[in-house]
Formats: C-alpha cells, sequence, structure tokens
C-alpha cells in the first residue's frame, strides 16, 4: 500500500492508515526516502478523505421548521455559514 493508493477504502479505513503514517512521521525514525514517501501516501490519503466528506455533506439535507410546516435545505458546513 505504500506507493499505490486504494481508491476503495473507506473512510475510517483512510483515516486509519492516516494516523499511522502520522505516527511514524512524528517519532522521526525513519529514513528520508521514507519519510518522503509516506508523506505522499500521507497527502492522497487526505485528499481521499476530504473527498469523502465532501460527497457526505452534499447528501446531507437540514430539515427547519418554519411557518409553513418543515423545509429542506441543502448542508451548507461552516465556512459557507460564515461567508468564506
Amino acid at each position: 500500500m505504500a506507493n499505490t493508493l486504494n481508491e476503495e477504502l473507506s473512510f475510517e479505513q483512510a483515516m486509519d492508515r492516516l494516523e499511522d503514517i502520522v505516527a511514524r512521521l512524528e517519532n522521526g525514525d525513519v529514513p528520508l526516502e521514507t519519510a518522503i514517501e509516506l508523506f505522499q501516501e500521507g497527502m492522497k490519503l487526505s485528499q481521499l478523505c476530504g473527498g469523502k466528506l465532501e460527497q457526505v455533506e452534499q447528501k446531507i439535507e437540514l430539515l427547519l421548521e418554519t411557518e409553513q410546516g418543515f423545509q429542506k435545505k441543502p448542508f451548507a458546513s461552516a465556512s459557507e455559514d460564515k461567508g468564506e
């Protein structure tokens, strides 16, 4: 898995692998070449997790109670709510 990122990883599997990579890099006992490979894999995993989160956000709808009853509203991330 070190050289190829399996796109079929679940979000949880990708996060577990990313946490493992961070722990190894923070330990500081890996050779430079290995550290670079781990960093690159970690970046890909981070992008994969971010993409999966965006997909989930697009599927989430909020139900808002109004005077007319409940209405569906698309999910807005915290940055969108603040106008960023």
